[in-house]
């Protein structure tokens, strides 16, 4: 009898020790039935908007230096010693104003002794005429010879000629008098002093000080080649020829808008083979004197015919890869993917050249919480372009109906490399 009661009660305990693991998981298994069920999270909330649409023109854009119309150094033209400066350190000037005076008594003397030599060269002239009209009557009455007639018309003629000299010295002597005072060769602003007076300055040496012109004013800048094609064959394509003047706008450092106007007057000869840009230059209009040579400037040149463009928010594109992709919400409030085809950015707003619609839903806000295929819940959001200061920019286009802010496009030669660079 305990033989055979033994491994009955071994496989009594194995089976239980058996199925208690297997009673647990059951046991989990019905708490876990049994407890409340978590709500699913509610669609991420998205502003979404339709494209704005405008018409734009795009400008390319360059950067260049204000030069001088005219630049001239000033050097005396008669050498002497400084006696007086007629002028403040960078005064605005006229053309004839005397800024220094050179000592003028030894010129006045030379030309005091000028004046002498030709009055003594006037009255030989009187008594070599005399003497050959004399010579004249006589030789009519045969009491001279042919050859002492000739004689005498010689020494008339050579008194002439001392006198056609001596008049020749006195202007020459008068010009160094009045070279004695240096004069402003044309309008503009002067630089500062660089003698001193007192000191001894050299004929056609020594530099006095330099002007430069301000009304009109150059704008000196390069173009590389791609752009300067461009240009060339809009012109071509408007009937325009080569020489045409083309109207520019020029912004300054502290400005936020491209205020200055002017044209281009000229475009050089070739490319240059080194850097493949060519010289290009403005002239702009300065009366009021507030643009210097030696200034930096940002140029605008109109790249395009107006077009009509749908923009959006910059911040609205990401960057997939090697694309541009928005985020649109579909009719069943799923977010899709659009790849697009970006242009230039004028005031926040990105030009979209291909990839929408006028009347998509474009998520402009609550990006991070898009996914594609995901669903949100979109609700009304505004584009609109971003406020500037001061006036509008200028040039602009009409917009359409829809848009209440005119505008033209920031220049395109800066939003591409911003779209080479990756930025969204």
């Amino acid at each position: 009898m305990r033989q055979t009661s033994q491994p009955f009660s071994i496989r009594a305990a194995n089976r239980v020790a058996v199925g208690a693991p297997v009673l647990a998981a059951m046991l989990a298994g019905l708490l876990a039935a049994c407890a409340p069920h978590k709500p699913a999270p509610p669609p991420p909330p998205v502003a979404v908007a339709a494209p704005l649409a405008m018409t734009m023109v795009d400008w390319d854009d360059y950067e260049g230096q204000f030069a001088a119309e005219n630049t001239v150094d000033i050097r005396p033209r008669v050498s002497g010693y400084l006696i007086r400066i007629g002028f403040k350190d960078g005064d605005r000037v006229k053309k004839g104003q005397v800024l220094f005076e050179i000592d003028p008594r030894p010129y006045e003397a030379a030309l005091d002794q000028a004046k002498g030599v030709e009055a003594h060269a006037q009255a030989a002239l009187i008594n070599a005429r005399e003497q050959r009209d004399r010579g004249r009557v006589l030789l009519a009455a045969k009491a001279i010879s042919q050859q002492a007639f000739e004689s005498l018309d010689a020494a008339a003629s050579q008194a002439e000629a001392d006198l056609a000299t001596a008049r020749a010295n006195v202007r020459a002597a008068a010009l160094n008098v009045a070279f004695t005072k240096v004069v402003a060769p044309l309008d503009g602003r002067v630089s500062d002093r660089r003698v001193s007076p007192g000191n001894l300055v050299t004929a056609d040496t020594t530099v006095l000080t330099n002007i430069v012109s301000l009304n009109p004013i150059w704008f000196d800048f390069s173009g590389p080649e791609s752009l300067y094609l461009k240009a060339r064959r809009r012109m071509l394509a408007d009937g325009k020829g080569h020489d045409a003047p083309l109207p520019v706008q020029i912004q300054l450092q502290d400005q936020t808008t491209y205020a200055l106007k002017g044209r281009i007057d000229f475009v050089d000869n070739q490319i240059d083979p080194g850097s493949g840009a060519i010289r290009e230059r403005a002239v702009i209009e300065n009366a009021d004197g507030l643009l210097t040579p030696g200034m930096f400037g940002h140029l605008k040149l109109q790249g395009s015919d107006p077009y009509p463009a749908l923009m959006i928010p910059d911040s609205a594109i990401l960057t997939d890869l090697n694309r541009r992709v928005v985020y649109l919400v579909g009719p069943d409030d799923k977010v899709v993917a659009a790849p697009i085809t970006p242009g230039p950015v004028w005031r926040g707003l990105r030009v979209v050249r291909a990839g929408l619609k006028p009347g998509d839903r474009v998520i402009i806000d609550g990006l991070n919480g898009a996914r594609p295929g995901a669903q949100v819940r979109p609700h009304p959001g505004v584009i609109a372009p971003l406020a500037t200061r001061g006036d509008a920019d200028p040039g602009y286009v009409s917009p359409t109906p829809t848009s209440a802010t005119p505008a033209v496009s920031e220049p395109a030669s800066r939003n591409a490399s911003r779209n080479a660079s990756g930025a969204s």
